[in-house]
């Protein structure tokens, strides 16, 4: 298919000066004049200014991904391969839901050759289309969204990039198994949405919770097909390219580690960073920020193990024996990584087993004669 009717070109004299050895630009092959060969390609970056999901009438003439790029191609390449490729900019649909089917098309093209899409957006909505490109796969897929409120809104009078969440819950066919949310800010987020989490068994992180332990957030990214990145979610020192303003958030360099771990999982098949606004970033600061993340998530994918085979001899399985339901809980831990999964046991015999990513402090909660809280959401959502 020729994907390059749905993207326009990028502006060559904008990288005038990012071609020196060494850096990210030298290496990325863009969309200046030929449409680059994105099916041999690990990463593909995308830009869309896509933004009526905050209520605007038309799509946004300043592109966010413009000084993202400028930032990331200045960036030195890490010591790996880097077989990296830049589309350009998705031109927008007629209309919003036109926007997100081009989306969807998109990434269900791109992760059926293997090639992960990296979208900087454009509105938090952005997401829904993001979502769909996974409705071929035919099987359940998992989710995270780093954010500081959570955006699954009732109100129909309130813009998409408030209730997409929603539209992915209410999606048919319904394929989503996991939603993780991380970096949630109680008194942004309506009570009623957090008991539905609750209700449907899915994990919530508060940002107090990522500040204490940013490494039990790695076995939540770890399960995930898909990530979501509203820059809202960030301390507006640190990306201030966002309205309105909040003082609280995740750090610069948590962010980083977030997508560090995302592009490090095996499992992770797509990237999405929204919500970025150049004309309240005049410094630039949230395009640094973008382009640094963009930057360990590449970082992370070349740094993949590849550990799917929990039968091969590069694991060590332990088993912790309990007195009731269940009578006994199966772990996994990488000989080479260090990283660890756990075993549920569905509640039907009808249901298969599924191994799901653990953090050790899982493990040791288990010696101790208590039933892990990821053990216990996972499994009701199995049934």
């Amino acid at each position: 298919m020729n994907l390059s009717i749905f993207f326009e070109p990028l502006n060559e004299d904008i990288f005038a000066l990012l071609d020196k050895p060494r850096t990210l630009g030298a290496y990325i092959g863009r969309f200046t004049g030929k449409f680059p060969d994105w099916r041999s390609a690990d990463i593909a970056l995308i830009g869309v200014n896509e933004i009526r999901g905050r209520g605007e009438e038309t799509a946004s003439e300043i592109f966010p991904a413009r000084a993202v790029r400028k930032k990331l191609y200045s960036l030195h390449k890490g010591a790996g391969r880097c077989n990296i490729v830049d589309l350009g900019n998705l031109r927008p649909g007629i209309t919003l839901d036109d926007t997100y089917l081009r989306l969807k098309e998109i990434v269900e093209i791109l992760i059926s050759h293997n090639t992960i899409p990296v979208i900087i957006g454009g509105s938090h909505d952005l997401e829904y289309g993001q979502y769909m490109g996974y409705e071929h796969l035919e099987r359940a897929v998992n989710m995270v969204a780093v954010d500081s409120s959570v955006d699954m809104s009732e109100d129909n009078d309130v813009p998409a990039n408030k209730k997409q969440l929603r539209q992915i819950l209410m999606h048919e066919p319904n394929y989503l198994f996991s939603l993780g949310q991380i970096g949630y800010q109680s008194y942004l987020v309506d009570p009623e949405v957090m008991a539905t989490f609750e209700k449907l068994h899915f994990e919530a992180y508060r940002v107090g919770e990522v500040h204490r332990s940013i490494q039990e957030m790695e076995p939540v990214v770890r399960q995930a097909d898909l990530l979501t990145f509203d820059i809202a979610a960030i301390r507006h020192q640190d990306a201030p390219g966002y309205t309105p303003a909040n003082p609280f958030g995740l750090s610069g360099e948590e962010a980083c580690q977030l997508c560090w771990y995302a592009g490090l999982s095996d499992q992770m098949t797509s990237l999405g960073i929204y919500e970025y606004d150049p004309e309240q970033d005049g410094q630039e600061l949230t395009a640094m920020t973008i382009a640094t993340m963009i930057w360990y998530f590449i970082e992370g994918f070349y740094h993949r193990k590849h550990e799917t085979e929990f039968s091969s001899s590069k694991f060590t399985r332990y088993a912790v024996a309990f007195n009731n339901n269940p009578d006994r809980m199966t772990f996994f831990k990488s000989k080479v990584s260090e990283k660890w999964w756990m075993e549920v046991e569905p509640l039907s015999d009808e249901k298969s087993p599924r191994i799901v990513p653990c953090s050790y402090e899982d493990y040791l909660q288990a010696i101790k004669g208590e039933v892990p809280n990821r053990w216990i959401l996972t499994q009701a959502r199995i049934g």
